[in-house]
């Protein structure tokens, strides 16, 4: 068998016009074996030799027993020893090698799964963004995303946190864009929704009841179930953030309303047609005969000694009386009422610290503190303070006359 150079070395001889016999002379091969080499347009390769193994006999018994039980290497060189095998178990090893690699499938494989019309849509958070702030501390953005399965109609709204109050007000405002409500959604495991025991969150529950739509969480640690939407909360930070400038969260909300009309009427590279089109077809559930769900949410706080309730953030103020009593705080429309047992003892309009209205007081709560903060009076501070321990003085002290020290002297 001649190797390339050979190969070549004939065919340029024939190119410079040597005849068989010049060509057979000049490279020392038989005059037979240059005109093989003339007549063939690539050198032949050589097919590799096949050299029979001692485990070849044994294979389709290796494969049945590793694929059925995941035995190792060691166990089955010691089975198949007992029906004749001489090798060693590194051979083997060897075969159960190339056997896994042939038969391992991709942890990543993901079946693209397309929704009939009205089926599904898909929800997630992502952020965005930590910004600096003048005062030193940091403010985070969040995108939230909301994509319809079928049509690929996608809704996206900005905000500074990802509060359940939140979460359902974008979910409202995402099913006033789209003209309906789906018949499922999906999330993933986010805590708004599903509580630790996998039941869904009391008040989110009655907020998809209300709606009239299925709540539905992916597995954990598998975004690519919810595939649709990561693709889109990726083109929102591709297509619309990166490398714009924003004076503000009312601004960005602003100008996304725009490139929400832009992503919608888009040929989506996937269905190859336009989202706003067909949007038509999804048949969504209707919102005219609905009211807007106002569930109320629920918090137990306890009063700092400001006779202040935090809650996201902000304080708000209660009667100086409560301090270091433990409160329920309802929110509802906008609304901050606070109860102790059962009884409202304070309520605000709900305040938010990127607003500037971190701390909410009612002028009679701060008049209460400073009437009830006073520094005692002076009688008040006069009284002695009761003695630690008891010390009984009463024991009389035996007195003697002068003259006997004096007669104690004189004798010294």
């Amino acid at each position: 068998m001649l190797d390339i150079d050979q190969f070549m070395n004939i065919q340029l001889l024939k190119r410079e016009g040597h005849s068989v016999r010049e060509i057979a002379r000049l490279s020392g091969h038989s005059r037979n074996t240059v005109r093989k080499v003339l007549k063939a347009r690539a050198p032949r390769q050589a097919a590799p030799r096949q050299r029979d193994s001692l485990v070849d006999a044994f294979k389709p018994y290796l494969r049945e027993r590793y694929l059925q039980h995941r035995l190792s290497a060691v166990r089955l060189t010691q089975e198949i020893r007992a029906m004749g095998f001489e090798g060693g178990e590194r051979i083997v090893r060897r075969f159960l090698a190339q056997l896994r690699q042939s038969t391992q499938i991709c942890k990543k494989l993901t079946v693209r799964f397309e929704t009939p019309p009205g089926k599904q849509a898909q929800c997630d958070w992502t952020e965005v963004g930590r910004y600096p702030q003048a005062d030193g501390t940091r403010l985070y953005v969040y995108a939230f995303v909301m994509v319809l399965s079928y049509s690929r109609m996608c809704y996206v709204e900005f905000t500074l946190s990802m509060r359940q109050e939140l979460l359902i007000g974008a979910h409202q405002r995402a099913f006033e864009f789209f003209g309906g409500v789906p018949e499922t959604i999906l999330y993933d495991n986010m805590k708004q929704i599903r509580l630790h025991g996998g039941q869904i969150h009391p008040l989110f529950g009655d907020f998809a009841a209300h709606y009239g739509f299925g709540v539905k969480c992916h597995r954990p640690w598998r975004p690519r179930t919810k595939g649709k939407v990561e693709r889109c909360a990726a083109y929102v930070k591709d297509s619309f953030l990166r490398g714009r400038h924003f004076a503000g969260l009312e601004d960005l909300n602003a100008q996304r309303w725009t490139w929400m009309q832009t992503a919608n009427s888009r040929i989506h590279g996937t269905t190859g047609k336009i989202p706003a089109e067909l949007l038509a077809q999804e048949g969504l559930q209707g919102l005219k005969d609905l009211k807007p769900w106002t569930g109320t949410r629920t918090l137990s706080r306890r009063v700092n000694a400001e006779a202040m309730v935090q809650v996201h953030g902000v304080q708000y103020s209660v009667p100086a009386l409560y301090c270091n009593r433990r409160v329920e705080v309802q929110t509802h429309s906008g609304n901050v009422t606070i109860c102790c047992a059962g009884l409202p003892i304070a309520s605000h309009p709900e305040g938010s610290k990127a607003a500037g209205t971190g701390r909410v007081e009612s002028a009679q709560h701060i008049s209460e503190r400073w009437a009830l903060s006073r520094p005692c009076s002076a009688a008040q501070k006069s009284t002695p303070s009761r003695p630690l321990c008891e010390i009984d003085f009463q024991t009389e002290v035996q007195q003697r006359p002068l003259s006997v020290y004096e007669q104690e002297v004189q004798a010294a």
